[in-house]
This record gives C-alpha cells, structure tokens and sequence, in this order.
C-alpha cells in the first residue's frame, strides 16, 4: 500500500489471512448461529488484507486511502451478511465486487462534480442507440442521428454525454512523439498573452501547407477528439495509415513553427 504499513489505526503487515476452508466454516457458524459476533468479527479480521488489494486499484484518484478502506470494509461486511453457501462460489469471488461497487457508489456520491440521475439516465441510454447505430450502420453515428432516435434535441444528447466522462488531469498526455511528451496543460492558452496571436498565424500557415487528407485527419483527431479509429472509419483508411499520416503532419508542422 504505497509503503504505508498502517492505515486507519490497523497495522496491515499483521493482518491474518483466512483459507477459503476457514472462511466457509465461520459462515457456516453465523449461519447456524454458533457464536455469531465472534465468528463475524473473525471473518471481516481475516478479509482485511482483501479489502486493501481492491483499493489498490483506486489510489490513483487522489482519495483518502484511510476513508477508501473503511468503506471497502462496508462493501465487506455486505458481502457475508448476503453471501449464500447454496451456491457453491469462494467467498471472494462474490466478495471482491461487493467491494468494488461500495467504492465505486462513495466515490460517485462524493464526486466534485454531481450529474442528476435524469441527466446519467439520458447519457446511458445515448450510449446503447450509439453502439445499436453503429452496428447498423457499420459506421459510428452522428450527435443527430442519435437524437433523432431518442426524440430530444442534440445539445442534450451532447450536454449529457460530456456530464459523465470523467474529469481529466492537467497531467494528463495527449501526445507523446518518443521522449516529447504533450499534456493537457499545454493546450491550455493564456488569451490575454500578445505572442499568441503570433503563434497562431504560425500555426495556420503550417496547417496550410498540409494535403486535404492531413487537415481532415488533425481536425478530426485534436479538434473534434476523435480516436484514430474513429477517423480511420469516417474516412475509410486503417487505424494503422491514420496513424501515420497523423505523425507526420504534426513532424513537419513542428519543423516549420
């Protein structure tokens, strides 16, 4: 865990770990209810270390891991009260996405930025037209056809699916051509800075000098964001071709600014 050895007052490099026979047993006990506090208090001590391999996977959003491994433990609290032995699975296999969604429903209830559940509900459902259209189609749909389908204007289509991707870092890489690496930072201009204007002019005079392919393909990719295949298929080319003409035009772009 990150080097951490304790996390919320528990010393990890202690916990005990059960053996699936072990575990059975003791859910057996609460079931028949042979000492069931203590049989109970055994088996969430013996899945600690359980919880803390499922958090790992969340680290990297910048929550508190203390506050992520109590609600983990929630999630397995839940898992053995509604485990059911009839069923002949490990306890881990049912427990670990018990956890998962705990975590999952903290961190959507706790994010920055709250989406009405009408406006996920109508994102949701875009997405199934979306992928229902584009195996119609072979092609991946445009914003009105999937509004037509659904009946309500694009901008809500639009408004609806950019409220649940999730929030990108200004860390985050766009671009990495070997060792030069672009991050979202980068993108982000300072309108009030004179040599932007410059740069701009600079800009569009490279841009110019590109083939009519090579602009749609950069239009496409850094000012629609779309995926290289995404343009691949709107254009009728290999996601592999795409990604050549692509480098290419941004080599001799940066070459010439």
């Amino acid at each position: 865990m990150i080097n951490k050895v304790e996390i919320c007052g528990v010393n990890t490099a202690k916990l005990k770990v059960l053996k699936e026979k072990e575990k059975i047993e003791l859910l057996e006990k609460i079931k028949r209810g042979e000492d069931p506090e203590k049989s109970r208090e055994q088996l969430i001590s013996g899945n600690l270390r359980l919880v803390l391999s499922v958090i790992q996977r969340f680290t990297n959003r910048g929550e508190n891991l203390d506050d992520l491994f109590q609600v983990g433990c929630i999630g397995l609290i839940k898992a053995i009260d509604n485990f059911d032995l009839s069923h002949g699975v490990r306890f881990s296999t049912y427990c670990v996405p018990m956890i998962i969604g705990e975590i999952r429903r903290y961190l959507r209830d706790n994010n920055a930025v709250r989406v009405s559940r009408s406006l996920k509900d109508t994102a949701y459902k875009a997405m199934q037209i979306k992928e229902r259209l584009t195996n119609e189609l072979s092609k991946e749909p445009t914003v009105e056809q999937i509004a037509k389908e659904m009946g309500i204007p694009k901008e809500d289509v639009v408004l609806a699916l950019e409220a649940i991707v999730d929030p990108v870092s200004l860390y985050e890489p766009v671009y990495s051509d070997g060792g030069d690496t672009i991050y979202v930072m980068d993108q982000i201009g300072d309108k009030s800075d004179d040599s932007n204007w410059l740069e701009a002019i600079a800009l569009k005079e490279a841009m110019g000098r590109l083939n009519s392919r090579e602009k749609k393909i950069l239009n496409l990719r850094f000012f629609q964001g779309r995926t290289q295949v995404e343009v691949a298929n709107e254009i009728g080319i290999s996601q592999a071709q795409v990604s050549r003409l692509e480098k290419g035009a941004l080599s001799r772009i940066k070459k010439q600014i």
